[in-house]
């Protein structure tokens, strides 16, 4: 059942400090309803403060919980947050810029999972943005496990959005669910294949294809032999184009536990094609390194998906990351569920929990 009349103050510059800290709270305050204060929000950044994606995070997630929202403008540091009952139904939001789409989409999925009933929602900005997962790694590594806990959700992208304009397009169903059941992905991970994506818009087929080829070079010389990049180039009559043209690649490694682990890299003006998929190739063989299931992106963003499961739930990481230790403390305080992180900073770990069992209602 959601808690009521309880309040929590969190520091948004606690751990890394970034905007993880504020999607990760008011999403636990919108499934909890609690009331939420967040102060110091991304106060080591430059600049600190809201930007417009964390705008449009906060806006969804309240929109969801019918809740009240103070503070919520671009460059305010402090917010607060109250949220009513979770409803459900169809809804869009507009980042206004790239702002990234997937980071939304993280703060608002665990809302959805515990509304009041089926939710449809289109977000407008970035798809493929730095420093944020791309659609392509929330459709093929997240969204399958976090069906194993029982969340029934389907994505679509209906197009690509680069920076600086995005106006890209993906959308979002969802049933909820009355419990969340916990996660177990532990285990020495084998690599059985290895799949990818090399993709463009606005731009001429060959860099793709030496992206793809670079990749695939790279990762085949280092013993990975069963290796199969698609190559996708947008062109502007095609409906799922960017407005503005962008390119980049992703790498899915396949392993024997049924996991998924999976590194991305965009291309960079001036920067060769070759040395993008290289990179991104050098990477996932880190990655891989430490023969574990789970992926270093996947580790933090299963910690709230944990914590509100019911049981015991466990997966082991190929690095523990200052975003796993900072979701799992603001999990900590919110849901009081227990954590254990065993592993040094940077380097192969695991994550306990005892989930709160939060039920829908």
């Amino acid at each position: 059942m959601r808690m009521s009349l309880r309040a929590f103050s969190v520091d948004g510059s606690i751990g890394e400090g970034g905007g993880q800290v504020l999607r990760v709270a008011v999403a636990l305050a919108a499934v909890l309803g609690c009331q939420l204060r967040v102060f110091n929000i991304r106060a080591r950044r430059n600049p600190p403060g809201l930007r417009a994606q964390h705008l449009t995070a906060v806006k969804a997630v309240a929109s969801l919980a019918k809740g009240r929202v103070e503070g919520l403008k671009v460059g305010s540091t402090q917010i607060s947050f109250e949220p009513g009952e979770l409803s459900g139904g169809k809804m869009e939001f507009d980042a206004g810029t790239a702002g990234s789409t997937t980071l939304i989409l993280q703060s608002l999925m665990p809302v959805m999972a515990f509304a009041g009933s089926p939710v449809d929602v289109v977000l407008r900005g970035g798809t493929n943005n730095p420093m944020a997962p791309p659609y392509e790694y929330l459709e093929n590594v997240l969204l399958p496990v976090l069906r194993g806990m029982g969340f029934d959700a389907t994505l679509k992208l209906h197009r690509r959005g680069f920076y600086p304009r995005g106006q890209g397009v993906i959308s979002a169903h969802s049933k909820p669910v009355d419990v969340l059941k916990p996660v177990r992905l532990v285990g020495k991970a084998r690599v059985v294949k290895i799949t990818g994506l090399s993709y463009s818009c606005r731009l001429p087929e060959h860099i793709t294809q030496r992206m793809a080829r670079s990749a695939e070079q790279f990762l085949k010389k280092n013993g990975y032999d069963d290796v199969s990049i698609a190559v996708e180039a947008l062109a502007p009559e095609n409906p799922r184009c960017s407005p503005d043209p962008g390119t980049g690649i992703i790498l899915f490694a396949h392993t024997d536990l049924g996991t998924l682990l999976a590194v991305d890299k965009l291309g960079e003006r001036g920067v060769p094609a070759e040395r993008v998929g290289e990179e991104a190739a050098r990477s996932l063989i880190e990655e891989l390194q430490a023969k574990a299931p789970v992926d270093s992106h996947l580790g933090d963003q299963l910690v709230i998906w944990a914590a509100l499961a019911e049981g015991e739930s466990e997966y082991e990481v190929s690095r523990i990351t200052s975003h796993t230790l900072t979701s799992v403390e603001v999990c900590r305080q919110l849901t009081g569920a227990v954590f254990e992180v065993d592993g040094k900073l940077g380097e192969r770990g695991r994550v306990r929990c005892r989930g709160i069992g939060l039920k829908r209602g």
